[in-house]
């Protein structure tokens, strides 16, 4: 089997799991968006609070887990020592996290406009500290290569959250609504706690998935190095500047949306942006899932791959590969953009339908940042990664803050996509000089200038949504698909001789 069918089959192993776990937590969308459970701004404050919680993850994890990923795969390293090392480094800064958020609870609250609900810190406090701690061993399966048993615990700790949610929120809430009641509503069941339910549900799941990593965890009861400790926050440091940078650029414009647009819309008025934006941003879902599949499957692979002689060529048909892909999704998406539009069923979300080609092309430009920032990893040169996020970041604050009062959300869009952009072209450029791989950057500024292409003409096309035009859509789609396989099919026989000689 040559490397590369190996990526792709580790890919759809954890890509199965995190698609299907992720994919299921997005099948909460249509439910939460409902005219008859959450209105638009009480989505809103769903996507705030978790646009918060994606900080404290990073704020958390501070870089330990890419570190543990580079530490275990070397092997002058005593594995159960790299592994206990981190993991209880995570256990002392995440109780004290914890300690410190229910401590001040109100104070938090009250700063972030929620003083009638301080709860809210305390379940997102516990959710955000054992979700740190639960990284290291989920990603001591990955490096172990136990694909199955982290399919199992990621699908159990989903199933959970998405299982309360639809108790909550499709059982217990239109029995309450409607005037009638039970021994179940009754006893679980509060109508004042509204959108608190999903953050329940998410609590559950998170201590659920805590204690069936419990096998795992039982395996942190080793040497502890503080040797070992030094040389893994010297690593991980400016990753965690870059991860929070990067979360700056991935999720600030639902915080800034909120704090801008309070003034001239009013506090609802400014959350119901700030759903609206969220919702239809979930629409690019199917391109985010795969990126995070292909994440969980390339780190432990790329770092396997140094030491082989041709990697810079595995990696630049890695990325060739991968760009084909996220075309393909980008055209299926779009194409069909008028079925798939239900997924959010309030048709108040609608009219911002015309951003999603703006963010499915952001989020494919950060798929290829995440593909080529693997030279600064390999290269140990991380800060350069934080600096890059760092200048992602910036852009991210001045860019929102200049177009939100002018465009709301729209003006979101197209920083980020203003932002990804500039990253993944700064970071080639910074590579080709520091660890230059073999990139066929004219094959990837074709495949998605044609992705685009076809959609933008397909706008043209005079006949309203029926069967007609499903059937020219498709037609676009094969016509595609078609041309990439022509084109690549020299080199899947290339990748066959390969095969066949090793």
């Amino acid at each position: 089997m040559s490397v590369l069918r190996k990526l792709a089959s580790q890919t759809a192993i954890y890509g199965l799991s995190s698609i299907v776990a992720r994919f299921l937590n997005y099948l909460l969308t249509p439910l939460h968006t409902s005219k008859s459970v959450f209105s638009e701004s009480e989505y809103g404050v769903i996507s705030e609070m978790y646009a918060y919680v994606a900080f404290l993850i990073i704020f958390l994890t501070y870089g330990m887990e890419t570190a543990f990923f580079r530490f275990y795969s070397k092997e002058e390293n005593d594995k159960r020592s790299v592994f206990t090392t981190t993991f209880w480094t995570l256990f002392v800064s995440s109780s004290l996290f914890i300690f410190v958020a229910v401590l001040f609870s109100g104070s938090i609250a009250g700063l972030l406009d929620y003083s009638n609900h301080p709860e809210y810190i305390v379940w997102f406090a516990v959710v955000v500290g054992l979700d740190a701690l639960s990284s290291i061993p989920m990603a001591y399966l990955r490096a172990e290569g136990k694909a199955m048993r982290f399919a199992m615990v990621n699908i159990i700790s989903v199933a959970v959250n998405i299982l309360l949610n639809l108790f909550f929120l499709a059982y217990c809430m239109p029995i309450v609504k409607s005037g009638n009641a039970n021994w179940l509503t009754d006893t679980f069941y509060n109508p004042a706690i509204g959108v608190g339910y999903v953050f329940i549900a998410n609590l559950a799941s998170s201590i659920v998935k805590f204690i069936l990593l419990s096998p795992e965890i039982a395996r942190s009861f080793s040497r502890f190095s503080f040797s070992l400790l030094e040389k893994m926050l010297l690593f991980g440091l400016p990753l965690m500047i870059a991860g929070f940078a990067g979360m700056i650029n991935e999720t600030i414009d639902r915080i800034l949306l909120k704090k801008i647009l309070s003034e001239p819309l009013g506090t609802d008025g400014a959350l119901a942006q700030v759903g609206i934006y969220s919702a239809v941003y979930k629409l690019s879902i199917i391109i985010t899932l795969f990126i995070q599949a292909f994440r969980y499957a390339a780190e432990p692979f790329f770092f396997a791959q140094e030491k082989e002689k041709n990697s810079g060529t595995i990696y630049a048909r890695v990325m060739n590969y991968f760009v084909i892909v996220c075309a393909v999704i980008f055209l299926g998406v779009m194409l069909y953009i008028d079925v798939l539009k239900h997924f959010v069923p309030n048709q108040a979300y609608w009219n911002a339908l015309h951003i999603v080609p703006v963010l499915l092309f952001a989020n494919i430009f950060l798929g290829i940042y995440y593909n080529q920032s693997i030279w600064y990893k390999l290269s140990g040169r991380t800060m350069y990664g934080a600096w890059i996020a760092v200048f992602g970041a910036i852009l991210t604050l001045v860019l929102n803050v200049i177009l939100i009062p002018v465009f709301g959300f729209v003006g979101s869009a197209w920083t980020t996509f203003a932002c990804y952009g500039s990253m993944m072209v700064l970071s080639y450029f910074l590579g080709r000089r520091f660890y230059p791989v073999p990139y066929k950057v004219g094959k990837v500024f074709f495949y998605l200038t044609m992705a685009f292409a076809m959609y933008y003409g397909s706008t043209f096309i005079p006949i309203g949504w029926g069967w007609e035009r499903a059937i020219i859509h498709s037609f676009i789609l094969g016509v595609y698909m078609a041309m990439i396989w022509f084109i690549e099919r020299p080199l899947k026989n290339l990748n066959s001789h390969e095969s066949q000689s090793h």
